[in-house]
This record gives C-alpha cells, sequence and structure tokens, in this order.
C-alpha cells in the first residue's frame, strides 16, 4: 500500500474515469485516504486531454459504459497516442466477453466494481509494485537483467523484448509471462501459475476453472500476435491443452 507519510511529490498518482459521480468521489476518498494522490474525470474526453499532457500518471480507474466517448474507446485512444499508463477497468459488466476485449485492448486488469475497496487496492498495489517473489521459494541469485535465448532478448531493467532484433512492443503483464515461460523453457506452465504472477495469488476471474484459463489464454493471444507481427513464422509459445504453456526448448 502507498506510504501516506511519504513526500506529496512520490505518492502513486491514480486518475479515475468514471461519469457515477457518487462513485468516483467515494473512490477517490477512499484512494486520497489510502496515499494516494488522485486525479478525477466524468467523462472520457476531459480524461484524455489531461492524460495526453500529464507529466506523470501512475494508474488509471476507467469505467467501461460511458458517454460521449466510452471506456474501451478511451483505452484505444490512449493506446493510439503512445501512452502506455496501466489502465485498471472498474465497471458493473461480469461477462467475460468484456474482460477479453479490455485485455485484448491493452488493459492491464478488470475489476468488478462490487468487489471490495480492499481487493481494489491490492490489485493496484500488485501493479504498482510488479511481481513479488514467491515466499517459499529457497534463496537463490537474481536471475540476469538481459536474457537471450535464441532470437528472443529480454531487457528485465526496462521490461522490454526484442525478436530478431526488433522491439516487441510488449505490455509489463505480457513481459511478466514470456519471461517467465522462456526462464521455463521447454518445461510446462500451468495456466494458474501464469495467472498468478499478473494478478496475484488467491484472486479469481469469471466463473470456476475456465474463468482464470480465459484470462491466460486472451493474455498468451496476444502476445502471440505481437510476435508474429514481426515474425510471421513464429511459433515459439505451445499449448498443453488443459494445462497451460511452454516456450520450445532450444533445438526443438
Amino acid at each position: 500500500m502507498a506510504d501516506s507519510s511519504s513526500d506529496e511529490t512520490h505518492r502513486p498518482v491514480v486518475a479515475i474515469v468514471d461519469d457515477d459521480d457518487l462513485f468516483r468521489e467515494s473512490l477517490e476518498q477512499n484512494l486520497t485516504e489510502s496515499g494516494f494522490e488522485v486525479v478525477a474525470f466524468g467523462d472520457g474526453p476531459a480524461a484524455l486531454g489531461y492524460l495526453s499532457r500529464a507529466d506523470r500518471v501512475d494508474l488509471v480507474l476507467l469505467d467501461w459504459k460511458m458517454s460521449p466517448m466510452s471506456g474501451i474507446e478511451l483505452l484505444r485512444r490512449l493506446r493510439q497516442d503512445g501512452t502506455g499508463v496501466p489502465v485498471i477497468f472498474l465497471t458493473v459488466l461480469s461477462e467475460q466477453i468484456y474482460e477479453e476485449a479490455a485485455l485484448i485492448g491493452g488493459a492491464v486488469d478488470f475489476v468488478e466494481k462490487s468487489r471490495s475497496f480492499t481487493i481494489l487496492l491490492k490489485r493496484i498495489d500488485l501493479i504498482l509494485s510488479g511481481p513479488k517473489a514467491v515466499a517459499s521459494a529457497p534463496a537463490r541469485e537474481q536471475p540476469p537483467a538481459l536474457l537471450r535465448h535464441g532470437d528472443l532478448a529480454l531487457d528485465a531493467d526496462a521490461n522490454r523484448a526484442h525478436w530478431k532484433g526488433r522491439r516487441v512492443a510488449l505490455s509489463r503483464s505480457e513481459f511478466i509471462i514470456v519471461s517467465h515461460l522462456v526462464r521455463r523453457n521447454g518445461r510446462d506452465v500451468g495456466y494458474r501459475e501464469l495467472y498468478d504472477l499478473v494478478r496475484g495469488s488467491g484472486f479469481a476471474a469469471g466463473a470456476g476453472l475456465e474463468g482464470y484459463r480465459g484470462n491466460v489464454r486472451t493474455f498468451v493471444r496476444r502476445i502471440r500476435q505481437k510476435f508474429r507481427d514481426i515474425d510471421d513464422d513464429f511459433d515459439e509459445i505451445e499449448n498443453f491443452a488443459g494445462f497451460g504453456y511452454r516456450w520450445r526448448g532450444l533445438g526443438e
């Protein structure tokens, strides 16, 4: 959680975009009391104008159903303009089709408004702080910041990936998944393990097993497409039906 005692200039900046005045004001108050600096907007055009020129916004909490610009349209405009700020959809829409559309569009998370503020705060912390080391893992040396595997180069310090010398525009969550698969190349990695990397252990998506599996499939589908935009023959990520994925080992 953000440290409310830290200097004002170092507090994480969260933008709220929601046309429900009561909900927006309540969320703004809760976030402020939790140590965040908050800017809030009641519609997409106002938020777009601010975010396109803001010096620093660390995270956007975005409603879907707004007028005259929907949340998914605002997200598209941000990505088209090159704004890479992490976006969490915070909405009453619960159907998996909306979650998949949000993730494909470049959001990092999708949270129903019915979830408690504690859950939302945990997800915000996970996104702002990055993946946590598994507590039960034995002590070991830190993996190298620069990892090379065949035609792939991963720079962990910058969260950047290059395939055959060309930049692959992965989001942070996508980079985390690719890095995890590559470090375990040739071994199968389960859906749940991949889901927990970017969502945090214990969270659920949708109903039952298919909830988090569908979430991971969406991430992997988008990752594959980004590599294939560079290389039509890319096929390094294999699916083990019913279990998960693996990155091909060298020579396979």
